[in-house]
């Protein structure tokens, strides 16, 4: 046999396999795929407002005797805004997020606790208007 032949048959063989896995993953291409939910525009500005509730959470007891329950308000925003089962465990992650990042700082009320307390509210109602100014219907 020729080299030129041998070489042809190689070729083939190639082009076989080839095809023949490709036949092979092409069921697999008809499967249904599972759907990829998007993200509203709003999620950053939701999850920021997420970690600050949870932060309000654990502040305000420390400073401050109020009535405002700010993990009630956080099952509120969520029940309102109504997300997927992903979104919701990423807000109430968030909402975790802040609670834990500021009980590592902080054990009682101090003028540095006093003063994140007060940015935090601040801040709150600045992303919660700007979500609404943009996003409401």
């Amino acid at each position: 046999m020729s080299r030129l032949a041998a070489d042809m048959i190689v070729r083939l063989h190639k082009l076989m396999r080839a095809r023949l896995l490709g036949l092979l993953l092409l069921p697999l291409l008809a499967l249904p795929q599972p759907a990829v939910a998007i993200d509203p525009p709003y999620e950053p500005q939701m999850e920021r407002l997420a970690e600050i509730l949870g932060s309000l959470y654990f502040l305000n007891p420390l400073c401050v005797e109020s009535t405002t329950d700010w993990r009630a308000q956080m099952a509120d925003l969520v029940i309102l805004d109504n997300p997927d089962e992903d979104r919701q465990q990423r807000l109430y992650g968030a909402f975790n997020g802040g609670y834990t990042a500021y009980s590592r700082l902080y054990r009682s009320c101090t003028p540095s606790a006093e003063e994140a307390l007060k940015r935090l509210l601040v801040e709150a109602e600045a992303v919660a208007r700007d979500i609404h100014t943009r996003f409401a219907e």
